[in-house]
């Protein structure tokens, strides 16, 4: 596809933050009440900011709505890498990258992943859509290129990055790092938590409240997950509100209770030498997880999502059925949660078996 030419009238952005605040506020303002989750305020609010700091060094000038759909084609093909004779290349000129890098709004020089350009273009969409505005984001044209993009990328052997699930095995190994101080206790019950009652994502362990759950026995809990990702206003009729909390998984819960006297409020806490602090933040909840991941000496990029598609992966390896899987996890998406069932499926096909001997059967 031919480049579309757009004039550039200046590189010069050191006046870009004031810019941005004035060019992005109103943006956000407009999101904000689909945006519900602080996770994903943050990533619509980065990435319209970023469209005003490229719209600036690009154009010399503040973004207007609707953008155009030459705007969003020059983003494209300014981020997306493509062969050359000269290797990968891509559109954006060097000094104007500099300039962004030097703002502190892109990280670093280069071609930005396809993910990372799908996600923006796909915030810019969302804005239209809310100002009820023409959204040249669906347009044939757009749509086509961010197509091709993708077949040009899994041509190439790019994979999109999973963290790496947490099997029943390797979550065996991670709970045998929690000694019985304090933060042990805590580490092991938030395991359990997480991996136990669905794979419950990073936000969900770290927002989880007293009020939620209910002590049925002294192996029986219920958490009531009533606010998640897909259920930003709320579950609907079929969601299954109650997620189980079983056997080991409730002892461990009511130890850290127990232990760290907590009567109301957030159940995962910080600690500072064995004192109690505020809630744990999503972002220490993934710290722990990859922290026991080492301490256990797991091989593998490990984080908070581990817990999630490591409890879908196992259910898989179990022969779990599919609608018992989502019920636990909450899934709204069967091919994005398929996915992860076939993997842990995969193991024990029986047709894998097919060159093995009786000795190894």
């Amino acid at each position: 596809m031919a480049k579309i030419n757009l004039p550039c009238l200046s590189n010069d952005i050191s006046h870009l933050p004031a810019d941005l605040a004035a060019a992005a506020a109103s943006a956000v303002q407009d999101i904000l009440a689909e945006a519900s989750s602080a996770n994903t305020t943050r990533s619509y609010t980065s990435a319209l900011r970023y469209w005003a700091a490229w719209h600036q060094v690009r154009f010399n000038g503040s973004m207007s709505f609707p953008v155009s759909e030459a705007i969003v084609i020059q983003f494209i093909v300014d981020h997306l890498a493509r062969k050359s004779r000269n290797g990968l290349v891509y559109e954006l000129p060097h000094e104007m990258d500099q300039a962004l890098v030097q703002s502190g709004i892109k990280s670093a020089l280069g071609a930005l992943k396809l993910s990372t350009i799908t996600h923006r273009v796909a915030v810019l969409s969302s804005l239209h859509v809310l100002k009820k505005l023409d959204n040249p984001c669906e347009q044939p044209a757009v749509r086509h290129l961010l197509s091709r993009a993708r077949r040009a990328d899994v041509k190439r052997g790019v994979r999109p990055t999973k963290k790496t699930a947490i099997t029943k095995e390797s979550f065996e190994a991670m709970l045998d790092t929690c000694d019985d101080s304090l933060t042990g206790i805590r580490d092991r019950a938030l395991l359990y938590f997480g991996f136990a009652s669905g794979g419950r994502r990073r936000s969900e362990i770290a927002a989880a409240d007293l009020k939620d759950i209910v002590k049925i026995d002294l192996e029986t809990y219920t958490f009531a997950l009533h606010h998640s990702k897909t259920q930003q206003a709320g579950p609907k009729a079929q969601d299954a509100v109650e997620k189980p909390i079983l056997g080991s998984a409730a002892t461990s819960l009511q130890n850290w209770l127990d232990a760290a006297n907590i009567s109301e409020g957030a159940i995962f806490r910080r600690l500072w030498k064995d004192k109690i602090g505020g809630p744990l933040s999503p972002a220490a909840v993934g710290e722990i997880v990859k922290r026991r991941a080492i301490l256990a000496g797991l091989d593998g990029d490990f984080a908070g999502h581990s817990l999630r598609s490591g409890f879908v992966t196992e259910a898989g390896r179990q022969g779990i059925s599919l609608p018992d899987v989502m019920m636990m996890t909450g899934h709204r998406s069967v091919p994005t949660v398929l996915g992860y069932v076939q993997t842990g499926k995969s193991i024990n096909n029986p047709a894998a078996k097919l060159v093995l001997s009786n000795k190894e059967l």
